[in-house]
C-alpha cells in the first residue's frame, strides 16, 4: 500500500516509511492511497467471529500487502490479548468498554499494535535505535510507554503538560524507567504536540537521530483503532434487528479515534452515522456549524484527554471527504458539554443505571441520550476506566471509586521525569545531547 501526505507536497511513502517517519516531509499526515471495502459475506457472519479474527481481516485490508500473513496475524493476536465488551447501559444505549487493556484506556490497542509493527520493521532492517516522541494529555503516554516497554531498539520520550494530567495517568508512564523517559513540559498539551511536530521538521535533529511519533498522527497508531468498531458492530448485531440503525458516539480530542471509525465506514461497516462529542474545546463542533475551522488554545476541563485546541487528525477527516463540509456533516454530527454538564451526566447515569462513567464517556453517553432518533440505537466509546480520574469522579459522586489492581500496581512506583520548557530550542538541545 502506498501512503500520501494530506498536504500533497511530499513524496509518496511505503508503509514502513510512513510508520518510521510518522509525519510527511511537508508536515502533512499520511493517508493510504486506497481504502478497501470488505466483502458482504464478512458482514453477514461477523457476529460469529472473535475479536482477533475480525481484527485480522481488517488489518489485512490495510497492511496485508506489506507484511507476511503469519507475521501480521501474530502482531494482531498479540496486540489484542484482552476483550472489548459492549455493555448495555440504558434501553437504547450501550457502552463499548475500551479500558480492559494493560493501561485501562482505548489507546492500548493502537499503541500495542504500533510497538509490535515498528519492532518488526527495526528487526527486518537491522536498525540500531529508533526514538519515539509522543505528546500526551493523559492516556496516550501510558498506553505508548507500556506498549513499547522493553522493545529492543526503541526508546520512547513522553512529553506531558505539567500539572494537567491526573496522578494515576502520570504514574503509568513516569515510573517505568528502562527505555521510557518522561519529559514534564511547562505548558499545555498543544505545546507538547507542537514540540513533537517541530522535532520531525528539523533537519539537524533528523540527521542526528532516527525519530518517529506514536501519537495518532502515525498511521500505525490510528488505523488499528478501527478494529474495535468492527467488533462493536459484531456484538451489537447479536441483539439488534436489521431495521435498527446504529449510531456511534466518540468522545473526541485529537480525532484519531473517530477517524478510524470513519475508515471503517468506508470499508462497508454498517454504521448509520457518527457523533463527535466535545468538551469546551469545541473546535470541530464549531466547524460543523459554520464550515470554518478555527483552532484556538485549549482550555483545561475535567475531560482532560479531550483538551485539544487544534486536532491533528482534522486534516485526515477533511482529506477523506474531499474537503466537503456538506459530506462531513452527512456522516458526523457534533455535541459539546461544559464541566457542569459532564458532572451532571456522571451523577445521573450512576443514580439511574448504576453504571460508572468516566468524564469522556459521559460526553459520549449524553450526546446519544440527547441526539438519538426514534429508529436509532447507540453505542458510545468508554475510552478509559473511571478510576483513572479518581479524584474527579469521587468529587462528583461523593463516593469512593475502587482502583483496579492494574492501576494500584502503577501507583506503587516512584515518579521520574525531566523538566522541559515549552520552547523548541530547549527541547532540540536536549535531544541533540542524547
Amino acid at each position: 500500500m502506498i501512503y500520501y501526505s494530506t498536504n500533497r507536497q511530499a513524496p509518496e511513502a511505503t508503509l514502513e516509511e510512513a510508520v518510521v517517519k510518522g509525519l510527511a516531509a511537508d508536515k502533512g499526515l499520511f493517508m493510504p492511497r486506497s481504502i478497501k471495502p470488505l466483502p458482504q459475506e464478512f458482514y453477514d457472519h461477523i457476529e460469529e467471529l472473535s475479536f482477533q479474527e475480525i481484527a485480522y481481516r481488517v488489518a489485512d485490508a490495510f497492511f496485508g500487502e506489506d507484511i507476511p500473513a503469519d507475521t501480521l496475524k501474530d502482531i494482531v493476536y498479540d496486540t489484542l490479548s484482552f476483550d472489548v465488551p459492549l455493555v448495555p447501559v440504558s434501553e437504547r444505549i450501550a457502552s463499548l468498554e475500551l479500558f480492559h487493556g494493560p493501561t485501562l484506556a482505548f489507546k492500548d490497542v493502537g499503541a500495542r499494535f504500533m510497538a509490535r509493527l515498528l519492532g518488526y520493521f527495526i528487526r527486518r532492517e537491522g536498525k540500531k535505535q529508533v526514538n519515539v516522541l509522543v505528546a500526551t494529555s493523559g492516556d496516550t503516554g501510558s498506553a505508548v510507554a507500556n506498549g513499547f516497554l522493553g522493545v529492543e531498539g526503541i526508546h520512547v520520550y513522553v512529553l506531558f503538560p505539567k500539572g494537567k494530567v491526573s496522578e494515576i495517568q502520570e504514574k503509568q508512564f513516569t515510573t517505568l524507567g528502562r527505555n521510557i523517559t518522561a519529559l514534564e513540559v511547562d505548558g499545555t498539551f498543544d505545546d507538547c504536540q507542537a514540540l513533537v511536530k517541530s522535532a520531525f521538521m528539523d533537519a539537524e535533529l533528523n540527521a542526528h537521530l532516527s525519530l518517529t511519533s506514536a501519537n495518532s498522527i502515525n498511521v500505525a497508531r490510528f488505523l488499528p483503532q478501527a478494529f474495535y468498531y468492527f467488533y462493536a458492530y459484531a456484538q451489537w448485531k447479536r441483539t439488534h434487528a436489521a431495521t435498527d440503525r446504529l449510531v456511534i458516539c466518540v468522545p473526541s480530542g485529537n480525532f484519531g479515534n473517530i477517524t478510524a471509525g470513519l475508515f471503517g465506514k468506508r470499508m462497508g461497516l454498517p454504521v448509520h452515522r457518527f457523533i463527535a462529542a466535545n468538551n469546551r474545546n469545541d473546535i470541530f463542533y464549531q466547524y460543523l456549524q459554520t464550515g470554518v475551522y478555527s483552532p484556538r488554545p485549549s482550555v483545561a476541563t475535567i475531560a482532560n484527554a479531550m483538551d485539544v485546541g487544534d486536532p491533528s487528525n482534522f486534516a485526515r477527516v477533511l482529506d477523506l471527504y474531499g474537503g466537503s463540509h456538506e459530506a462531513i456533516c452527512a456522516d458526523i454530527s457534533g455535541a459539546t458539554y461544559s464541566n457542569e454538564q459532564i458532572a451532571d451526566t456522571i451523577r445521573q447515569v450512576w443514580h439511574d443505571h448504576r453504571y460508572l462513567l468516566d468524564p469522556h464517556g459521559a460526553c459520549g453517553y449524553r450526546a446519544l441520550a440527547e441526539g438519538l432518533q426514534a429508529d436509532e440505537t447507540g453505542l458510545f466509546l468508554e475510552t478509559a476506566h473511571p478510576a483513572k480520574f479518581k479524584d474527579t469522579v469521587e468529587g462528583i459522586l461523593g463516593e469512593a471509586v475502587e482502583i483496579p489492581a492494574k492501576l494500584q500496581a502503577f501507583m506503587q512506583g516512584e515518579k521520574q521525569s525531566i523538566p522541559m520548557s515549552r520552547h523548541f530550542a530547549d527541547f532540540k538541545n536536549y535531544l541533540l545531547q542524547l
